[in-house]
C-alpha cells in the first residue's frame, strides 16, 4: 500500500497589511452574516493547515494544490457533513482568488490550487418547522400590556409572517415599512433587495408596535427598558436572545430564529404556493435552497401520493 505524502509545511511570516491580506480582503466583500460564517471557516482551515495559527497569520498566498488537497482530505476524514466541507472549500477558493487578484499568487498555481473538488453526499436536514400550537404559544407569551411584549410580537411577525433572517429583522428601518404595514423592504444576502408582503395577523402585530414606537427614523425594532422604548435598535444577537426568552416562557423547545423561516417556507408550500414564488419571497438566489427549507415531512409526501389515481 502506498504511503501518503507528508503534509506540506507552511512558513509563517509577519501578517500582510490589511489592504494586501487575502483573507481580510475576501471577508470585507461579504455580507455581515456570510462574513461571520466564512470567518469561522477560515479560522478552522488555518488551524488545520498550520496548527496554532490563525487566519490572520496563515500565509494563504503560499497555498498550492497539495495544500488544498490535504485540507480537503482532513475535512472529509474529520467526519464533517458535505455541506460543511463545501462551505470551507468555498471560503478557501475565495481567499485564493483574492491572493491571485492581489498579485500574490501566480496564475498557474492559483488555478491548480482551486481545482480541488467539492464533497458529495447529503445529510438529514437540520432544524424543524413549528406546528400551529407552538406558534400560538410564542405569540401568547408576548405581553400586550408591556412595550417589550408588543415589540417581541412584531419580531415574531417578521420572523414567521415574513420569513426573514434574524439579521434582516435587525437591519429593518422604519422607512422600510410601507403604509399601513402592508409590506416591508428587505435587504438580504448579496445586498439584494426584495419586497415582502406582510400577512394579516403579522400586519396587526407590526401595527401595534408602530403605534407605541415614535416616528423618528432608524431601526424598526428598538431596545426596551421597562416601559421606555430606547433609541437604540435590536441587533441580530438581541433577536436571538429575545426569541430564546420567549421560547422558554412559552415552553417551546429546540427553537432557533431560522426555524421560523423554515416554518414560513414549509407552511407556504403546504398551502399550495408555487416554489418559485416562495423562493422570491424568501430571498433565495437558487430554488434548490428554498427546497432545502421544506420541513413538511412524510405527511405532505403522503398527501401528494394520494393525488395519483391507480386504476385497480
Amino acid at each position: 500500500m502506498l504511503a501518503l505524502p507528508p503534509k506540506p509545511d507552511l512558513v509563517l511570516a509577519a501578517p500582510l497589511p490589511a489592504d494586501r491580506h487575502p483573507a481580510g480582503v475576501y471577508l470585507a466583500r461579504l455580507a455581515p452574516g456570510s462574513r461571520r460564517a466564512m470567518g469561522r471557516a477560515l479560522e478552522h482551515l488555518a488551524s488545520l493547515a498550520s496548527p496554532g495559527s490563525t487566519a490572520e497569520q496563515l500565509p494563504w498566498h503560499q497555498l498550492r494544490y497539495q495544500h488544498t488537497q490535504a485540507l480537503r482530505a482532513q475535512l472529509v476524514e474529520g467526519g464533517f457533513a458535505p455541506a460543511t466541507v463545501n462551505r470551507h472549500l468555498a471560503a478557501l477558493r475565495g481567499v485564493l482568488r483574492e491572493a491571485w487578484q492581489l498579485g500574490l499568487l501566480p496564475t498557474d498555481d492559483y488555478h491548480r490550487a482551486v481545482a480541488v473538488k467539492g464533497a458529495r453526499g447529503t445529510r438529514l436536514l437540520r432544524g424543524r418547522a413549528l406546528d400551529a400550537r407552538d406558534l400560538r404559544a410564542l405569540f401568547a407569551a408576548c405581553n400586550p400590556n408591556r412595550p417589550a411584549g408588543v415589540r417581541d410580537a412584531a419580531m415574531l411577525a417578521l420572523l414567521y409572517g415574513c420569513g426573514l433572517r434574524r439579521a434582516e429583522v435587525a437591519g429593518l428601518e422604519l422607512a422600510d415599512v410601507e403604509a399601513d404595514a402592508v409590506a416591508v423592504r428587505v435587504r438580504g444576502k448579496g445586498d439584494r433587495e426584495r419586497r415582502v408582503p406582510v400577512p394579516g395577523g403579522a400586519r396587526r402585530a407590526l401595527s401595534s408596535w408602530l403605534a407605541i414606537r415614535d416616528t423618528s427614523p432608524g431601526s424598526l425594532l428598538r431596545a426596551v427598558r421597562g416601559r421606555a422604548v430606547l433609541p437604540g435598535g435590536m441587533g441580530a444577537q438581541s433577536v436571538f436572545t429575545s426569541l430564546a426568552r420567549l421560547a422558554r416562557r412559552a415552553g417551546v423547545t429546540a427553537l432557533s430564529p431560522h426555524d421560523l423561516r423554515r416554518t414560513y417556507v414549509s407552511d407556504l408550500l403546504d398551502a399550495g404556493a408555487d416554489l418559485s414564488t416562495v423562493q422570491r419571497l424568501a430571498g433565495h438566489a437558487m430554488v434548490t435552497t428554498t427546497a432545502r427549507y421544506d420541513r413538511r415531512g412524510d405527511a405532505a409526501a403522503e398527501r401528494t401520493a394520494e393525488l395519483l389515481r391507480v386504476p385497480y
